[in-house]
């Protein structure tokens, strides 16, 4: 039975919106004008300290208010729920996947705090097993460090893993997992070039491919969902 490690936002969860308003929120308080969604959006996927790293950058802020900044996003971070959705099928996906057995995790640069109350906020939390946020060891994703802690925490030498973006793909190979990549959340780059067994735009299509993939001889070759 595989073990399964999600990532978090742009994966199970659409939650651009929520960061986009704290964001915005936080430069008001600094005195600059709000960024578009799209923008932010490009911003997501490799922590905090990165994003607040981009709005100084698109802002011009100072960057020895970096640290103060981070404080600040942090403090809006954990409420940061209200605009947040699961994707569609994504309920239902894990539904099957635990009657099924399957031990699940998520593995998130997004601080475990707010990770943990999002995941509580939208009834989700019941489905994970450990959940590992990028704030819980000294480096995040893409370094493999990360979802080897929570291979650790579910007792398991490998799992699939489930991922939206560059980033995933990035941990997923250094850490020598199979990959799963949703085609619906904040990538940039082609998925063709991206390393991965699968590649789906619809949740219902994740079952049937983990059940097949941890089938006795069950091959590796990439497949990407025919609704892509």
């Amino acid at each position: 039975m595989a073990a399964i490690v999600f990532d978090l936002d742009g994966t199970l969860i659409h939650s651009a919106p929520d960061i986009h308003h704290a964001a915005n929120s936080l430069l008001a308080e600094h005195g600059k004008g709000p960024l578009s969604l799209e923008t932010v959006t490009g911003f997501i996927g490799k922590g905090v300290p990165w994003l607040v790293t981009c709005l100084i950058r698109e802002t011009g802020l100072d960057p020895a208010l970096h640290p103060e900044l981070v404080a600040g996003f942090g403090a809006r971070y954990e409420s940061a729920v209200t605009l947040t959705r699961p994707y569609p099928g994504v309920v239902a996906a894990l539904e099957t996947l635990k009657d099924a057995g399957h031990r699940m995790a998520v593995c998130t640069n997004k601080p475990v705090a707010p990770a943990l109350a999002v995941l509580e906020h939208l009834n989700l939390a019941g489905f994970f097993d450990h959940v590992q946020g990028g704030d819980m060891l000294g480096v995040k994703k893409p370094d493999p460090a990360p979802v080897r802690a929570t291979l650790a925490a579910l007792e398991v030498p490998t799992a699939i893993y489930v991922g939206d973006s560059e980033t995933d793909a990035e941990t997923a190979q250094r850490a020598g997992l199979p990959f799963a990549l949703f085609l619906g959340g904040y990538r940039k780059t082609p998925p063709e070039e991206l390393p991965h067994e699968f590649a789906f735009a619809d949740f219902a299509e994740l079952a049937p491919f983990i059940r097949a993939h941890s089938a006795p001889g069950t091959g590796s070759e990439p497949v990407t969902s025919s609704r892509s």
